[in-house]
């Protein structure tokens, strides 16, 4: 054994690899992603297959796959990529699985990079899947391992839940040496239709064997000991039942009044959400007036402690999220869990530090890059479409972006590859209404070819705007099927766009490069007038994985200060400095667009060596 210093994400990671994983699959999604990208990178020898998957159902189906030949395998995704993958896993659960199988899903309290906030651990007891929720980097390392175990002894996924906190959170933790990791080697699979092939007589059977599978997990989890009771003082009737990083939160909270011993409350700690520790559970209440819930996000531990009150006539008062003692949406944090177990038990609000006035900072919206090719796609589409009845369905990505003043080219934005589905059911209600739908090469690939297809058979009259910069930008430039480039390192064929398109029906597809701005406009006024499903593949590399084509710069003597450069694409390059309009050289690219809209010809760009496939 020996200490490290690591991310969640990279303890998870390792500790995947210390249980002798074989297969790892998944797609990224923040606070997700860092799980896989490192045991790529622990994956010298290169005996770990590890993927990025199309999408989550992908990923989990290949993960299922292993499972069933023996292997153990992980799947990662975050909350939102947990509906992609759950047709799959519905089933799954009836038919179970042989070598240990671990879903990770990484929720995301705030939310701070997502569309929603789901709390996984409703999804568990839907998916009657046992569910593990770590409250420390250092528990996440070891419960990684455990989870393996427990999947591979009852023959059943399982989920484990981190949230951001925990994935993003470093700590110096004790991890296994090298020689100490598990070697495990499947068997391959074994053909057995009885037990691989779903039908409903098995699944009746299965959902009988599954509910007494999770009464006995119940019991077991009661002595499992990341479950814990922590007595509080004699004279003290309260309690407190948290779990994940608000266990933390809630030791630090009481740490701090450790001379108060006779007062501390009880203290339940859930770490498997479901199936419930019942028996532990049931102790934990005895003897308590008042017990106050504290979790992320929503109220489960709370439910099921009231559940427990009326099961066992037990006097106790649950207070939480459904009484309104503790916030209902929102991640919690050091100092709203002080401030709601003071409030609980009666202790004096904190005094706030005084601490020196910060300095006055710029507030920066979310904009897109200087330079990225995506603020001229949207520019083109734009201009060609001036004065006509347009509407224009964004997507998951960058390019949500898109939605920022000025451009003002994002309508709606529902989930991954939905813009193409929304822009057809618009269509077939609105008469006259130009239909639009942007996505990214990743989302296009990951689910927006059934969409596409859909549009085709169903004659939609839509115009499908592909951003192709060459990678998964948003959550860290991950490859995908169109980048040619595995996570084992493989060099392959890259899956065609363009050949896709064709081949799903599609017969006008134009391909375009988005910083030739005058091309870019005509393609777009060209291809959006014709009837039916067309593409416009607007093709550039994103700006973070190229170097830059060259700098602009403004003419001081021709500019009139008009501001069209600002107003028509507001790039973050582009300043106003005493008076002046100036391009910050520390952002700018030389994309060039901001010099192909000035009327006064004020803007010169200085080029370097030509950037491959780029028209300036």
């Amino acid at each position: 054994m020996h200490v490290e210093y690591l991310m969640g994400n990279e303890a998870i990671a390792m500790g995947a690899v210390a249980a002798g994983v074989n297969v790892v699959a998944g797609y990224p999604g923040t606070p997700s992603t860092e799980v896989l990208e490192t045991v790529a990178r622990h994956n010298p020898d290169g005996k770990i297959h590890v993927e990025w998957s199309t999408n989550e159902k992908a990923g989990m189906e290949v993960a299922a796959g292993a499972a069933w030949s023996g292997a153990r395998a992980l799947v990662t995704m975050k909350q939102v990529g947990l509906n992609v993958a759950s047709d799959p896993l519905m089933s799954l659960e009836y038919l179970g699985v042989k070598g240990g199988m671990v879903v990770l899903v990484a929720d995301d309290p705030g939310p701070i990079s997502s569309q929603t906030e789901q709390d996984t651990r409703h999804f568990a007891s839907f998916a009657k899947v046992p569910c593990f929720d770590p409250s420390s980097v250092q528990e996440a390392y070891e419960m990684i391992q455990e989870a393996f175990d427990f999947s591979e002894r009852y023959h059943t996924p399982v989920f484990l839940r981190p949230t951001t906190r925990i994935d993003h959170g470093y700590a110096s933790i004790t991890v296994k040496d090298e020689s100490e990791y598990c070697v495990h080697e499947p068997e391959g699979f074994e053909r057995d239709p009885a037990r691989w092939v779903i039908f409903p007589r098995l699944s009746y059977r299965a959902h009988q064997a599954i509910e007494q599978r999770n009464e006995e997990l119940g019991e077991v989890f009661s002595s499992y000991a990341r479950n814990q009771l922590e007595l509080g003082g004699a004279s003290c009737r309260r309690g407190i039942a948290t779990q994940g990083v608000s266990y933390s939160y809630v030791a630090e909270t009481l740490a701090e009044r450790a001379d108060e011993a006779r007062e501390m409350p009880r203290v339940l700690k859930v770490a498997t959400p479901f199936p419930f520790p019942e028996k532990l559970a049931v102790e934990f209440l005895q003897g308590l007036d008042e017990v106050l819930c504290i979790e992320e996000l929503d109220p489960v531990i709370e439910r099921e402690l009231i559940f427990l009150c009326g099961k066992y006539q037990l006097p106790v008062k649950i207070r939480g999220k459904l009484t309104g003692d503790i916030k209902r949406a929102g991640e919690n944090t050091r100092d709203t869990v002080y401030d709601d177990i003071a409030a609980f038990m009666g202790w004096p609000k904190a005094e706030p530090s005084a601490l020196p006035e910060p300095p006055v900072s710029v507030v920066r919206p979310p904009v897109l890059c200087a330079g990225c090719p995506h603020r001229a796609s949207f520019y083109a589409v734009k201009r060609a479409m001036k004065g006509q009845k347009s509407v224009f369905c964004g997507d998951i990505g960058c390019y949500t972006l898109g939605n920022a003043m000025p451009l003002d080219m994002v309508d709606t934005c529902l989930c991954m590859g939905a813009g193409i589905d929304i822009a057809q059911g618009i269509g077939a209600v609105t008469p006259g209404m130009k239909c639009f739908a942007f996505v990214g090469d990743s989302t296009f690939f990951a689910s927006s070819i059934t969409g596409i297809v859909n549009g085709v058979y169903n004659q939609a009259d839509l115009t499908v705007c592909i951003l192709d910069n060459s990678t998964t930008a948003m959550t860290g430039h991950q490859p995908h099927p169109g980048t040619g480039h595995t996570m084992m390192g493989q060099v392959v064929d890259k899956v065609s766009i363009e050949a896709t398109l064709q081949g799903i029906g599609v017969k006008t597809v134009r391909t375009v490069d988005p910083l030739d701005l005058e091309a870019a406009i005509k393609a777009v006024k060209d291809v959006a007038a014709e009837p039916g499903v067309k593409a416009i593949i607007f093709k550039s590399p994103c700006i973070a994985i190229v170097k830059p084509l060259g700098k602009a710069e403004v003419l001081q003597d021709a500019c009139r200060k008009c501001k069209k450069c600002i107003r028509e694409i507001g790039c973050p390059g582009i300043v106003v400095e005493d008076g002046k309009i100036m391009v910050d050289a520390s952002q700018c690219t030389g994309c060039g667009i901001c010099a192909d809209i000035c009327p006064f010809d004020a803007i010169a760009v200085t080029s370097f060596e030509k950037r491959e496939g780029s028209a300036k």
